[in-house]
Order: structure tokens, then C-alpha cells, then sequence
């Protein structure tokens, strides 16, 4: 199969102490063409990262929905997506990338939750009067990132990535819903072990008992939050990894049927084409 989609890791193109970058826009479209990088082929990565742009407006494809880029847009990208950037280079702009433990594994119960909600949010608005609001968390980041001193640079560059994230939601001109820590936390918990279960399980009750919650609460939860029931959002999840599966053009389909946890592959077929009215080999013809 021709133009497989690379897996990017964090240390593909970034040489850190820590597992945590600020740059340009500019300096990645460098970046990126000196290692004859193409940022408009799609790809998927194995990070975080946050995309603040300045000025100019591009579009971004993140999991094949187009997103529109313009002065006071914020995109979170996830780990996994499968996403590209535009040809030329349109914006001017920062971006932060960096690995999820260093979030998860160095922030207090309280701050994981509110870096959670934000990357719940599939793109954020502030408004481009805002952008001189956070300006001073930008340059504070930027500065600790290239201080060559590594003595609490961790600790650092965390305090002051999470301070710029909490200006970012507060200054959202889309005033974000707040959930409920818990409830939240547990529709987070269901989405993290779909990832680490659907091999195993497409049934929405399991997860439910994984999660020691009542059915009934876990589609409140979905409902409330994913906008949809529990089933209905774990067949949402399943199709979206279907697709980034077969974008990746690695596998034939009976390979990603196994993968996928379906048992025939005939069963795959009729749960894709049942989603998108057509067969996964149609898709993949469709991307080309």
C-alpha cells in the first residue's frame, strides 16, 4: 500500500531534557522540511499538543473534520488523532507539544481535571483581543523552555503551561460547560478504557462494571457530556479508530477487523457501513 500515514513520537523531530516543546509555527514548517517532512500529509501522532495562533487564518484537519485557523483560535490536538496542516504556511502562530505524562503524572487531582475539560474541547475560541491577555504566559514558557539551567525546569514549565491553560479556558468566548468533577471524571475513566478494552468488548454494560457504576449512571454521564448515550458513544469512538486505521493504510481489512476486536470480518463490514453507508475498502478509495 502507497502513502502510509507516519506515526509521529515525540521524539521524531524534538531533542528536550524534558518531554515538553514550545516553538513557532514557522519553526516547525522549517523543522519539518529540512527532514523532508510533508505537515500536509496526514499523520498520526503520539502526543499532546496546542496550537495558539497570532495572525493570518489556514484550516487544519484533525480526525477528517476541517478546522478553521485564525487569530485568537486555540486547537487542542491529541494524542492518537490523525491530523494535518495546510500546505503553505499561512498563520503565524506557537506550538506547544509535549508528552501526556508529563501533564498526568506531575499535576494535582484538581489541575488534571481542568486540563481534561480543555482537552475535551475540540477547538477554543478567546477572541483575538485576548491574545494579548496570555502573551506573558506564552513568553514566560518560552523563556524557562530554552533556559539551559534543568535544575525544577520540569516543575516549571508545568506550573506555567497549567496557569496558561486556565487564562486560556477562562478567557474562551464559548463559555464552556462545567460538569461535575466526578461525573466528568468517570466519562473521562469510560473513554480511557474503551482504549484500553475494545479488543475485547464492544458492550457498553462491561465498561460500566469496569468502571464499578450503574449502567444507567454511565449513560447519564455520556449523555450528559458526549451528548449521547453510552453505546452510541462507544460505536462513535470504534468508528473514528476504524478510520485512522484504515487512513493509515497498513493494514488490509480483515487485519484491522481482528484488531478492532470484531470477531468476522463481516461483522465489521456491516457495523462500518452501517455508520457511514459505505464499506471500509470504499473509504479507503475515497482518501485517495
Amino acid at each position: 500500500m502507497q502513502n502510509q500515514i507516519e506515526n509521529i513520537v515525540f521524539s521524531r523531530f524534538v531533542k528536550q531534557p524534558i518531554p515538553f516543546e514550545f516553538i513557532s509555527i514557522e519553526e516547525l514548517y522549517q523543522r519539518c522540511s529540512a527532514a523532508k517532512f510533508d505537515l500536509s500529509r496526514s499523520h498520526r501522532i503520539a502526543f499532546h499538543a496546542l496550537i495558539i495562533v497570532f495572525e493570518g487564518e489556514s484550516t487544519h484537519v484533525v480526525d477528517f473534520k476541517e478546522e478553521i485557523l485564525s487569530p485568537g483560535v486555540i486547537l487542542p490536538l491529541t494524542k492518537n488523532q490523525v491530523h494535518s496542516f495546510s500546505k503553505e504556511l499561512n498563520i503565524n502562530g506557537v506550538i506547544i507539544s509535549f508528552e501526556e505524562s508529563f501533564i498526568t503524572q506531575n499535576t494535582s487531582d484538581k489541575n488534571l481535571f481542568h486540563f481534561l475539560h480543555i482537552y475535551h474541547t475540540p477547538c477554543i475560541q478567546i477572541g483575538q483581543e485576548n491574545l494579548i491577555t496570555i502573551r506573558p504566559f506564552l513568553q514566560l514558557l518560552e523563556d524557562v523552555h530554552l533556559d539551559p539551567n534543568i535544575n525544577l525546569k520540569s516543575e516549571v514549565v508545568n506550573a506555567a503551561f497549567m496557569t496558561l491553560l486556565f487564562q486560556i479556558k477562562r478567557l474562551s468566548i464559548y463559555q464552556h460547560k462545567t460538569f461535575e468533577s466526578k461525573r466528568f471524571k468517570d466519562f473521562i475513566r469510560f473513554k480511557q478504557l474503551i482504549t484500553e478494552h475494545y479488543t475485547e468488548t464492544h458492550n457498553a454494560k462491561d465498561y460500566a462494571k469496569k468502571l464499578s457504576v450503574s449502567y444507567k449512571y454511565l449513560n447519564e454521564i455520556c449523555k450528559e457530556i458526549g451528548h449521547k448515550t453510552a453505546k452510541a458513544f462507544l460505536d462513535s469512538w470504534l468508528l473514528l479508530e476504524i478510520k485512522r486505521n484504515i487512513s493509515e493504510k497498513k493494514y488490509t481489512s480483515q487485519q484491522i477487523a481482528f484488531k478492532m476486536g470484531f470477531k468476522e470480518p463481516s461483522n465489521f463490514i456491516r457495523f462500518f457501513k452501517k455508520f457511514t453507508g459505505i464499506t471500509p475498502s470504499q473509504f479507503q478509495q475515497k482518501l485517495r
